[in-house]
């Protein structure tokens, strides 16, 4: 009995273990989706070192053909953008290393020299790495909600 007993709490343990480093890698991901964010909204441009060291294979909502992202791609810049991540959920693939996050983007942005989207609403998915300390972006998929906009991107800004 004391064996299973020891058996059963070790097993408890460990699984407690992992919802502990699952709810770490959550709040993680959702603070580096929620601080991109913030910092677009302050300084009009995405920050930069957000790629994987082995890029980033995205589908964009513009629509368009797979984009390759290189790490160390030059940022985005903005005339204006208003952009919020609401809804977001975390799948944890390995702890503390590989994360999924799906969530909706909303809001309105205007790119230098692109159409300003006034009605940006799309649904995304992306998959995250850690890399140095820092989650990063390894893959990627946006799509409009129905009624909503994506943007009017087509290339990698190199």
């Amino acid at each position: 009995m004391k064996a299973v007993l020891l058996v059963l709490t070790s097993i408890f343990l460990f699984a407690g273990a992992f919802a502990h480093a699952d709810e770490a890698t959550e709040q993680e991901v959702i603070k580096t989706i929620m601080d991109g964010n913030a910092y677009a909204k302050k300084n009009l441009k995405d920050q930069e070192d957000t790629v994987s060291k082995d890029g980033s294979l995205e589908f964009w909502s513009s629509g368009g053909f797979l984009q390759e992202v290189k790490a160390g791609s030059k940022p985005d810049e903005y005339e204006s953008v208003n952009i919020d991540a609401k809804h977001i959920h975390v799948v944890t693939l390995v702890p503390g290393k590989v994360a999924v996050a799906q969530y909706y983007s909303e809001g309105s942005m205007a790119r230098k020299n692109s159409a300003a989207v006034s009605n940006y609403r799309t649904r995304a998915t992306q998959v995250f790495v850690k890399e140095d300390g820092k989650w990063k972006v390894r893959a990627a998929h946006w799509s409009p909600i129905a009624g909503g906009s994506g943007t009017s991107q087509t290339a990698v800004n190199q």
